[in-house]
């Protein structure tokens, strides 16, 4: 694939009616996709993680659906195919639990195809396009009112990767870095390496590098001691869920980083579409948390790294409290110091 601008570059492609998604376990170094042909296939890629980030999550469950369409009504066109999809359903509902983008999504399709008499098959692959060109829309969108938010030239600092690779298109919190930087507020953008995947490392530097924007690569525990040395301003990220109370779930290393965030002066400003926010948890005790392989933790590229007998604990995701975000940028707006009432004004608005 030639170099180009990463709003460019797709994570997420649908062609002539089949899914083709960039295996993102090989990247910086492999640029290969693998295409999937049915619902299963992409509930696979999902589990396995060749496809991450909430919104990309959820725009790959909708075209898993629009596959399982055709091959449901195709095989009982007289009717009972929705009783079939729904297996179909709950396969891409159980490949990841923490991302509301994926369930989101689900039920989007559903609800639709509760509506349709006659051939659904059409209908439900020119809704899966709509939920990818609106989450393209909003994430441009995104990045102009986060990039509003930043008053002056700054350093700035992500943890994870929540850009291009993550979403249809452009990025959430990437999103707004891209847009500041476009605009001049950006000097420097400091990346967790974010382990145990280290998106930061192989994704969110490769992007960054090949939109010509400067990035250095941090240890994770190394957060709070550049942040100590006053250059960086705001810690932007993205979110794979969203409680009422504006409570936070990401990437594992979140609440770490937002802590010091909030000791050193540092702002915190959460990016996300509202398919993000899930309404029905009071509070981000309710999110559940994914919990993986120990053997993330205890091997790195095959090989072995711990000390044989070494267990591990590997939480997929934290939940930074509200009281810690400065920001929540959404396509709807902004939410200064979140809270319940505002989270609700949002979503009724």
């Amino acid at each position: 694939m030639a170099q180009q601008q990463l709003d460019e570059v797709r994570a997420v492609i649908w062609e002539k009616g089949r899914l083709r998604l960039l295996d993102q376990r090989l990247l910086p170094l492999q640029q290969t996709y693998i295409v999937c042909s049915d619902a299963a296939a992409v509930a696979a890629a999902i589990r396995d993680m060749v496809v991450r980030g909430a919104p990309a999550i959820g725009v790959a469950a909708g075209y898993g659906v629009a596959m399982a369409v055709v091959a449901r009504y195709a095989a009982a066109p007289a009717g009972d195919w929705r009783q079939a999809l729904e297996a179909d359903l709950t396969l891409l509902a159980e490949s990841r639990p923490t991302a509301v983008n994926l369930f989101w999504a689900i039920e989007r399709m559903r609800t639709l195809l509760e509506t349709i008499n006659g051939d659904p098959c059409a209908v439900a692959e020119a809704e899966a396009c709509r939920i990818d060109a609106e989450d393209v829309a909003a994430n441009r969108h995104m990045g102009k009112l986060g990039a509003a938010l930043i008053e002056q030239r700054c350093a700035v600092m992500t943890h994870c990767n929540a850009g291009a690779l993550a979403t249809a298109g452009y990025g959430t919190a990437l999103g707004v870095i891209r847009a500041a930087h476009a605009a001049g507020k950006v000097s420097q953008v400091y990346a967790d390496e974010t382990r145990p995947w280290l998106q930061g490392s192989r994704l969110t530097a490769w992007e960054l590098l090949h939109d010509g924007i400067a990035v250095t690569l941090l240890a994770d525990g190394a957060g709070a001691h550049l942040m100590k040395q006053g250059e960086v301003k705001w810690l932007i990220v993205g979110s794979d869920r969203i409680a009422a109370n504006g409570d936070v779930a990401n990437k594992i290393g979140t609440y770490h980083a937002a802590i010091s965030a909030r000791y050193h002066g540092v702002k915190l400003m959460v990016v996300a579409p509202t398919s993000t926010i899930d309404m029905s948890l009071a509070t981000g005790e309710q999110i559940p948390i994914e919990a993986r392989a120990e053997d993330e933790l205890l091997s790195f590229g095959g090989q072995r790294v711990a000390a044989e007998g070494a267990r591990a604990w590997n939480p997929v995701f934290d939940v930074t409290p509200a009281e810690l975000v400065d920001a929540i940028v959404t396509e709807r707006g902004v939410v200064l110091q979140p809270d319940t009432a505002k989270m609700a004004a949002l979503m009724a608005g």
